[in-house]
């Protein structure tokens, strides 16, 4: 079994996967009457097909345990997907490059207290992986006619390392 190391979750390590969702330094602009700093534009949400339409919903996961065996990853053609949490706990991302519409060698990083994450279309990545406690997670992906789930299950499981960064 291969392992796979966790490394910190920046910009431009995830550039290829897909996108951080976090509050910059400086808010984009205020709204509501200078009340509230508004941080705009964090994600490129994509979605195709017929009746394509944006869907939020919320999603309560419970935590893992590291070392983790790695033996699926999942994918969706059709539309982007966003997992933003509603705590300050760290959870684990794991993605895929695709490689001839299979998954190449995968990578795990560990976010940052606050941190979200958005999956482009098509990328492959792990589960929803708190590590700490139960999270709460605000998920913007696509709702409309059409399969837009594909999973891939690995002959030879990965191990995504215990050490955390």
């Amino acid at each position: 079994m291969k392992t796979i190391p966790i490394k910190p979750l920046t910009a431009a390590a995830f550039a290829p996967f897909g996108d951080i969702i976090v509050p910059s330094a400086e808010p984009s602009f205020q709204i509501n009457r200078g009340m509230c700093d508004r941080f705009h534009d964090l994600a490129r949400l994509e979605f195709v097909g017929a009746n394509a339409r944006a869907n939020i919903s919320l999603g309560r996961a419970r935590p893992y345990t590291l070392p983790l065996e790695l033996d699926m990853v999942e994918r969706h053609p059709l539309g982007s997907q966003a997992f933003i949490p509603l705590s300050q706990h760290a959870f684990l991302v794991i993605v895929a490059p695709d490689d001839g519409n299979r998954p190449g060698p995968p990578q795990a990083f560990l976010t940052a207290p606050g941190q979200g994450v958005n999956y482009l279309r098509n990328t492959w990545h792990g589960v929803l992986t708190p590590l700490a406690e139960e999270t709460v997670f605000v998920i913007v992906d696509r709702a409309g006619e059409g399969e837009n789930l594909e999973e891939f299950f690995f002959d030879d499981h990965y191990l995504i390392g215990a050490d955390l960064p």
